[in-house]
């Protein structure tokens, strides 16, 4: 069994940016978005021109500066590798981290959805009456990634 991460907020949050479930990079380094291959930290250093080639502290610094909130919906999977295919067909209520919590202790109005995966299971799980939005995933493997739909959706925090 693979095991998720922690989820990386505080109570100023108004954005969570919900991934599936961590790559094998990311579930490595025990990060985010650990694969350097993946367009993440590049896309919101260049939408809100901060660095994020910075240690993984000042990253959480600098989310938190944004209000930027960041966890994956699935908090445990038997996922072999990094890729959401099987995720979709394996999941189940039991494997779901509880977000409607995380947005209950928070000022989060909005979910960008790190991919389809993300987003199916966030409008299959997630209750609370926040707005879901798809956003084409940042992983190396998505040919559809739309940088300019991020910042779109960044930028109205």
């Amino acid at each position: 069994m693979n095991f998720g991460l922690e989820p990386i907020y505080n109570k100023e949050s108004k954005i969570l940016i919900l991934g599936s479930f961590p790559g094998i990079k990311s579930r490595n380094v025990q990060f985010y978005y650990g694969n350097p291959q993946n367009r993440f930290w590049k896309m919101l250093q260049d939408t809100f021109k901060i660095d994020f080639n910075v240690p993984v502290g000042k990253k959480i610094e600098n989310l938190h500066k944004l209000n930027i909130a960041l966890w994956d919906i699935v908090k445990n999977s038997n996922i072999k590798n990094s890729s959401d295919l099987n995720l979709l067909k394996n999941t189940t209520q039991k494997d779901i981290n509880n977000i409607d919590e995380l947005i209950a202790k928070t000022n989060i109005k909005k979910i960008l959805c790190n991919g389809k995966a993300s987003y199916n299971l966030c409008c299959k799980y997630v209750k609370s009456d926040v707005k879901i939005v798809y956003v084409p995933s940042t992983s190396p493997a998505c040919v559809k990634f739309n940088q300019s739909k991020w910042e779109e959706e960044l930028k109205n925090i």
